[in-house]
């Protein structure tokens, strides 16, 4: 199990630290820090402008991970079943730490095309096959990632109104 976390982990940082113009800062402590673009923390990438285009493309290189595909191929479980699989282990990855995302519409985008491929593919059916979107995720009996992208967030910022001020 061990090495199965371990590679699903370093996946999504494959390169941790990024940048075009690199320089240095000094900190006064004889020790230099390198200025960078983009780096990976704790499993997710946080870039210098504050979007969530890194993280996205981060979070699903990860959930296209190749560990799960025989349990969400495999004809004997059934559709709904792959689909509590799917919920729990690849979205559930896929969507870490999205509550605090700047998300926007580019990246709901990203984050239902890369869901939409994994739902054709445990269902066995082609893009050139014209099944509506709707149709396949209630075959498994998910709902639309956009929907609980939002959930998430308003499940967050319900925890921030309960917060006390003085934590």
């Amino acid at each position: 199990m061990s090495k199965v976390v371990k590679s699903v982990i370093s996946r999504g940082c494959l390169n941790p630290v990024t940048g075009a113009g690199r320089t240095s800062v000094d900190t006064g402590f004889s020790a230099k820090l390198e200025l960078v673009d983009k780096i990976c923390y704790l499993g997710d990438m946080l870039s210098v402008d504050g979007d969530a285009d890194a993280a996205v493309e981060a979070r699903i290189g990860m959930s296209s991970g190749s560990w799960y595909h025989c349990l969400l191929t495999n004809k004997d479980v059934s559709l709904i079943m792959r689909g509590r699989l799917y919920s729990s282990c690849v979205r559930s990855s896929m969507l870490h730490g999205n509550e605090t995302w700047p998300v926007t519409r580019e990246n709901v985008v990203a984050l239902q095309r890369a869901e939409m491929r994994m739902i054709r593919w445990m269902c066995g059916i082609k893009l050139k096959d014209r099944f509506p979107s709707k149709e396949l995720r209630e075959r498994l009996g998910i709902d639309d990632i956009a929907l609980v992208l939002r959930q998430n967030r308003l499940h967050w910022y319900g925890h921030v109104l309960r917060k006390l001020d003085d934590d």
